[in-house]
């Protein structure tokens, strides 16, 4: 997670056991294992989150979870901790002399009881997130003997699922270079451009924002930054989200389009302003100017139509923009759409388009949905369906060129393998047999890479073979016993994303195989 980083304090810090698996769905874990004894409050591990320099932290709410070893004595006690402003004053925690085993639901990041708001009182430039042993520090350290407290054998371990930090920047952008036809001509039609340079010291330049008349008609993400100057939704407040400190660039050249056919014919004012991802403003351009196109827009879409609506969509099951499934599940995007006042917009159509997750894949069409009284809508998603992006977008007016306000959601789709192994049971010489096949398509002509991997007793995956599937996914390979057993062995199948197939990596049941 963007502004996390290992925390480094006065004591003896055991980063071995810092792990972040946030790319692959996971979390940060801060943990202490069991391969070694640690000393008491010397020892500690600890993810910090650092406020920007630019920024001031208004509010925080964390989902966690976390496990601790039992029993303990008054010598020593396995720990997890959440704190701020500085790493011991910790305002959530949970100590084995307590008799703490553990809280939160490390299966369900999102579940309402891994949620932990930080204290108005205790916000401050640092939050922590640690996991260690307490206990007697006088007149040596104590010892605190190995133990296993989680599935994953630390002692004791806290995760971080997710974290939503509501920062505000006081410093705003500045706008240069003012040009183009929008801000310089008398008269306009169609798309017309301005021209402007835009810098901001703290989040990054996000929007350009075109009032016409007092009424917001349109809003332009200058530069998506490869995706992460995005609005990622989920707040209640209508203001844009997103998942880095600094989303947006820092300074940007611009050319952005004024669709003048989204208001009537005739004299306007019309100001345009540029705005941080904090939400500060600047004017670029303040004129009156004539609109002359020779037809007018369209009827309204929905009751309560405005271009300063704002479309709100997620996944069902969870709020991140980014669902990762087993193929094969029916998911449900959820949405609402309102006007400037919060005021739900009603009977409106939203516009749906979705893109493979393959390369050189094109948008395509998709039904769309209308929202109820309510302003809200659902969109069901059928089973068997592969990796993709899905947008939405309403549009003001009908026949408008742009739409007042858009989302789109990720979903990613594990690939499905199936792995057939005979016999099951071999000795020195025997040559089991391997037979599967990706149980989804499209599957590139030339097959699709494979990687085989074997363990025994629990212990690591070793890849002992790469191998390529046909056409259609079938696959077969086949491997002889050299070494004798008894030894259990374990093989799978892995499947790794690959831009010329639209699924992300999958896996394989996991057999056995007994070696005499």
């Amino acid at each position: 997670m963007d502004g996390w980083s290992p925390s480094f304090g006065p004591d003896r810090v055991w980063d071995d056991y810092l792990e972040d698996t946030c790319e692959k769905g996971g979390a940060l874990v801060a943990a202490l294992g069991d391969e070694t004894p640690h000393l008491a409050v010397h020892d500690y591990a600890s993810w910090a989150f650092q406020v920007p320099t630019y920024d001031s932290l208004l509010g925080a709410v964390v989902w966690r979870a976390g496990d601790t070893a039992l029993p303990s004595t008054n010598l020593y006690t396995y720990q997890y901790w959440l704190s701020s402003p500085s790493l011991y004053h910790s305002f959530d925690w949970c100590l084995s002399n307590e008799e703490c085993k553990g809280e939160g639901n490390e299966a369900l990041p999102s579940a309402s009881g891994n949620e932990v708001a930080v204290p108005h009182a205790d916000l401050g430039s640092e939050i922590f997130v640690a996991a260690g042993c307490g206990g007697a520090d006088e007149p040596e350290p104590y010892e605190c003997p190995a133990g296993k407290g989680d599935a994953s054998n630390y002692a004791a371990a806290i995760y971080l699922f997710a974290a939503d930090f509501t920062l505000e920047q006081s410093a705003g952008p500045s706008v240069g270079g003012v040009g183009g036809e929008l801000a310089d001509a008398s008269t306009v039609a169609g798309t017309s451009d301005l021209l402007f340079s835009a810098s901001d010291p703290g989040s990054g330049v996000y929007e350009a924002v075109f009032s016409v008349d007092g009424n917001v008609v349109q809003r332009e993400v200058i530069d998506e930054d490869g995706g992460r100057c995005r609005d990622v939704g989920q707040t209640g407040d209508g203001l844009p989200a997103f998942l880095y400190l600094q989303p947006c660039p820092a300074s940007v050249s611009a050319d952005v389009g004024f669709d003048t056919r989204a208001v009537a014919n005739g004299t306007h004012h019309l100001v345009v302003s540029v705005t941080d991802a904090a939400g500060n403003a600047v004017v670029a351009l303040d004129r009156t100017l004539d609109v002359e196109n020779p037809g007018a827009p369209g009827p309204p879409n929905g009751q309560g139509a405005s271009y300063e609506a704002h479309l709100q969509a997620r996944w069902k099951s969870t709020p991140r923009t980014r669902l990762l499934v087993p193929y094969g599940h029916a998911e449900t995007i959820v949405g609402r759409l309102t006007g400037p006042d919060g005021a739900p917009i009603i009977g409106a159509q939203i516009t749906l388009t979705d893109s493979l997750a393959l390369s050189g894949a094109q948008a395509t069409d998709m039904p769309g949905v209308t929202t109820g009284p309510d302003g809200e809508f659902t969109v069901h998603l059928r089973a068997g369906l592969s990796s993709r992006s899905v947008s939405l977008a309403y549009f003001a007016r009908t026949g408008d060129a742009r739409p007042a306000s858009a989302k789109t959601l990720d979903l990613a789709v594990r690939a499905p393998l199936s792995l057939a192994v005979t016999p099951r049971t071999a000795g020195v010489g025997t040559t089991i047999h391997f037979r599967g096949r990706l149980d989804a398509g499209p599957v590139p002509a030339g097959g699709k890479p494979l990687v085989l991997e074997a363990r025994s007793g629990g212990g690591r995956w070793i890849e002992f073979d790469v191998l390529r599937t046909d056409s259609r996914g079938r696959y077969r390979a086949s491997y002889t016993f050299r070494f004798p057993g008894p030894v259990l062995y374990q093989f799978r199948v892995l499947c790794e994303q690959e831009a010329d197939y639209p699924y992300a990596g999958g896996t394989s049941p996991v057999l056995d195989v007994s070696e005499r």
